[in-house]
């Protein structure tokens, strides 16, 4: 039997999906794993992965197209048979397939004039303006991965014609624009004192009032507004702040940095996701979603960890972390970070959170609170890890201190069992070597 692949449900309020581009064409081969198409949601853009091996039998959808979640967007054939019996006649997808809306507020280094391109117009785009230290800054309308390829190259965006929906700029065009001769690229003088300027810090003049921006709200800053409005004013926050001594867990984890190469070298917050990860395992109250009419306590632990990226953030997922050690949770936390900050997240590293946590201690961030991430019922603050007098046995000395405030949901859980979670974490933070068991 053909096996049907499906627009993914990336979080609980995700409804549809922009199909952008189809990496597997009809009648290719493809093995389980392989990226199938892009799709791009609120957040970010996503790889989905063929969950078989076989060929691409049929698309079901255009690209360009939104499709709700859930609704097949094609079909792998298995190897053995035959292309022939979904040449013609395939099932269609369960739901109609939507245009993507116009309407769309585009931030604004993604405003670009008005072409007449369609979205599957077979278009590969060649740069106008050259290259040189403007690259990908321009306001165009591009892909955040082939806005990121361009800025390593040097590639400046403005002025490329791309072949993405609705002339949007994707990562084939970086492609060919780079392969293209030189020749091609014809270099055109722009004449107009307005175009946009390097992305950079507004140099002060003294004297002189710089000129108010205005700058419209792309598709993540609109969804992290949504999610975090909706959350503050539908969930009833109440929250708790602790302190706890982590030099033993600075010393260990120096320590055994010392027998690793320098990419796989732990980070404090390594350590924090695997803590809270078994203080999770004995508060399953904490661990829990809220439904219409029941509190959903998960058997999985799956640790969401915040992660800023251009214009927002996203919360990649740390799946069965109580059960991992210290050095997997390590390395699927940098894989799946270096893919958010390239714009080339899969599914999987997006969605299934349990509970999550948010750590600003690298800004010097000594203590804040973080807002729930729904359908969660809580998420843990970690401020920086820093040297501070304290008291030791009637005399002062200096310490390793870091605060963490939990937000939690006062419908699922109250302030008593919050506290002992913030106590239990404790004893983890402060005798790390339970963490390396």
């Amino acid at each position: 039997m053909p096996e049907t692949i499906s627009m993914p449900k990336l979080g609980f309020d995700m409804a549809e999906g922009l199909l952008v581009r189809w990496v597997k064409l009809e009648g290719e081969a493809i093995n389980k794993g392989d990226v199938l198409a892009e799709i791009e949601t609120d957040k970010a853009t996503v790889e989905v992965e063929s969950s078989v091996s076989g060929t691409v039998a049929r698309h079901l959808v255009e690209k360009g197209t939104s499709v709700p979640v859930n609704t097949p967007i094609a079909i792998i054939a298995l190897p053995g048979e035959k292309l022939e019996e979904f040449a013609a006649g395939a099932a269609a997808p369960s739901g109609p397939a939507v245009p993507a809306p116009k309407a769309e507020v585009p931030h604004a280094r993604d405003i670009i004039p008005a072409r007449d391109v369609k979205p599957d117009d077979d278009v590969v785009a060649v740069p106008l303006v050259g290259t040189g230290p403007l690259a990908g800054t321009g306001e165009v309308k591009a892909s955040p991965l082939a806005r990121k390829m361009a800025v390593d190259a040097g590639l400046d965006l403005r002025g490329m014609r791309g072949s993405g929906p609705d002339g949007r700029i994707v990562k084939r065009d970086v492609e060919a624009a780079l392969k293209a001769p030189v020749a091609v690229a014809a270099p055109v003088v722009v004449a107009t004192p307005s175009a946009a300027p390097v992305k950079a810090a507004p140099v002060f003049v003294p004297g002189e009032v710089p000129a108010d921006q205005h700058i419209p709200l792309d598709r993540l800053r609109t969804a992290i507004g949504r999610r975090m409005a909706e959350s503050k004013q539908q969930v009833p926050h109440f929250y708790i702040t602790s302190e706890y001594d982590v030099a033993e867990l600075l010393r260990i984890r120096v320590e055994v940095n010392n027998f690793q190469p320098e990419d796989v070298k732990l980070s404090v917050n390594d350590f924090i996701i695997k803590a809270i990860a078994l203080t999770l395992r004995q508060f399953p109250n904490l661990n829990a979603s809220l439904g219409e009419k029941e509190i959903i306590r998960h058997g999985h632990v799956n640790v969401g960890v915040a992660v800023a990226v251009e214009g927002g953030l996203l919360t990649v997922v740390c799946k069965d972390a109580d059960q991992k050690p210290l050095r997997q949770i390590s390395a699927e936390i940098k894989e799946m970070v270096a893919r958010a900050r390239l714009g080339k997240v899969r599914p999987d590293d997006i969605e299934g959170s349990t509970f999550s946590i948010s750590n600003l201690g690298m800004f010097g961030v000594e203590q804040f609170a973080a807002i729930i991430n729904p359908p969660e019922a809580a998420i843990l603050a970690v401020g920086a890890a820093k040297q501070v007098p304290v008291v030791v046995d009637g005399g002062v000395t200096v310490g390793s201190r870091m605060q963490a405030t939990i937000s939690a949901d006062h419908r699922v859980t109250d302030g008593a069992e919050a506290a002992q979670f913030m106590q239990a974490l404790g004893t983890y933070l402060e005798h790390p070597l339970r963490l390396l068991v």
